[in-house]
């Protein structure tokens, strides 16, 4: 099955592309941190990023679209964390509303590039070489690995499902026909991960990761 793969653009032959992965990484924190410690009324500093980001973005010559609806896709969340703010805090809140949204949404479009302009086995390798701790490399590798997994298992159980019904269903069906699949999603999740454990104690698995590079 196919997937759009976050980071399918990293094998581009741009400067950014061939920059090292831990340069890039200290660079993407360091942005970071200057985004999300601007002032939440310095509009100008977030214009200033934006640009930087999007000069960036023209160099690596990954396309704005695909980036653009990668993390349109996280927008939802924040608005949905920081909608109650405004009433809050008044004036102030609208403000700071305004600040949470920009920042979120400039810190997620850098680490997006980066993670679009770096391929994932270089990017963890680059963590570890920085000292990263090896379980929080590990969680990373297995998540990117394993949500492609988990994804195609929902899309066949969608499937059948679909096949088995006839018509419309009502609201109270399709609650529970959702809350069987979440609840079968994660049974079949919890033994793909204890199959995979003991697979990986049974070939010597130390925790270190290997790559070709």
């Amino acid at each position: 099955m196919h997937h759009s793969y976050i980071d399918k653009y990293a094998e581009l032959d741009s400067v950014i592309h061939k920059a090292d992965s831990r340069l890039k990484i200290i660079i993407s924190f360091v942005f970071i941190l200057f985004i999300v410690s601007a002032n939440p009324t310095a509009y100008l500093s977030f214009v200033l990023y934006g640009l930087i980001l999007l000069i960036l973005l023209a160099v690596s010559r990954i396309p704005f679209l695909f980036i653009f609806k990668k993390t349109l896709v996280v927008i939802p969340f924040v608005v949905l964390i920081a909608v109650f703010i405004p009433f809050m805090k008044g004036q102030d809140g609208i403000i700071l509303f305004r600040g949470i949204v920009l920042r979120s949404y400039l810190s997620i479009l850098c680490m997006t590039l980066l993670i679009s302009s770096t391929k994932f086995t270089r990017l963890l390798k680059g963590l570890e070489q920085l000292k990263i701790p090896k379980i929080f490399i590990m969680i990373m590798s297995f998540m990117y690995r394993y949500l492609f997994l988990l994804v195609d298992e929902t899309q066949r159980m969608q499937r059948a499902k679909e096949s088995r019904s006839f018509g419309k269903a009502g609201r109270f069906r399709i609650i529970r026909t959702l809350s069987n699949i979440i609840g079968v999603l994660f049974v079949r999740s919890y033994e793909r991960a204890e199959r995979v454990y003991l697979a990986m104690c049974s070939r010597g698995f130390n925790g270190r990761i290997r790559t070709m590079e």
